[in-house]
């Protein structure tokens, strides 16, 4: 039986647990297409600066890494609150390695925000106050561009009559809410249904559909506040096992919240 030479997108894989994801399938023998968006985050003196620049830079050393390792990888900067975005990145992805059958959704514009009439958490973070800006900056990439994302997945993949496909989602916080951080649980728990619809309708297509919410991971925001009350993973721990679900291995699981710790 011949062997298949898997395409995945990965979002928000210019650092952080996306980085670690490509690099992850890429070692697999998977192509990998990196979405990317270099922005500066709102200051915050409380954060390491290397969260910083991990969040301004472009993908090229991840890229480089994958190609020094014998893989194939190839990097794309596009801001998914534009809803042509998913469109540009199948585009991409079937230009450069052929059709997409492994999507990844793991961009986040991460921002903290609450109801309360505090300015920042016990980590000595900085809050914001719930505000349209702050739903609009969560909801339009964690949710919106996520469900267009696996929208534009299910239609190529079924139009051109595919049977294998994995879809994995990154999520935090969850539908019992995520104090401080309010806008972005309730971004991540739409995420969650979304791929869990998914799961639902895309089965006899072949298509699993999974979600990994991960601990706390130093994507390079933990501080020393954050690493003296918990057990911080890395970014590498996260995607083993969001590549196992993109597996054959994985062909049984789906429609799953993976919680690690």
């Amino acid at each position: 039986m011949p062997h298949v030479i898997h395409t995945a997108i990965v979002t928000g894989a210019n650092q952080g647990i996306g980085a670690a994801t490509a690099k992850a399938l890429a070692a697999r023998g998977v192509n990998v297409l990196i979405s990317f968006l270099r922005f500066a985050p709102a200051p915050d003196p409380s954060l390491p600066r290397e969260y910083f620049t991990a969040r301004e830079s472009d993908a090229a050393d991840v890229v480089a890494a994958i190609t020094e390792a014998g893989g194939k990888a190839h990097a794309l900067e596009v801001d998914l609150t534009d809803p042509l975005a998913p469109g540009t990145l199948f585009d991409t992805a079937e230009r450069v390695f052929g059709p997409v059958d492994i999507l990844v959704n793991n961009a986040s514009s991460w921002v903290q925000d609450t109801f309360l009439a505090v300015e920042t958490d016990q980590f000595g973070r900085v809050l914001q106050a719930v505000t349209p800006q702050t739903f609009d900056a969560q909801f339009a990439v964690d949710a919106r561009a996520g469900a267009l994302l696996i929208a534009e997945f299910a239609r190529r993949h079924i139009a051109r009559g595919g049977n294998w496909g994995r879809i994995v989602g990154l999520t935090s916080g969850g539908p019992l809410g995520f104090p401080s951080e309010v806008s972005y649980g309730a971004a991540k728990a739409a995420l969650d249904n979304y791929a869990m619809s998914a799961a639902a309708e895309l089965w006899p297509h072949g298509i699993t559909s999974n979600v990994v919410k991960p601990g706390v991971t130093d994507t390079g925001w933990v501080n020393d506040a954050v690493r003296a009350e918990h057990d911080v993973s890395q970014p590498e721990d996260v995607a083993e096992v969001v590549a196992f679900l993109c597996s054959d291995a994985a062909a049984k699981v789906t429609k799953n919240v993976i919680t690690l710790h």
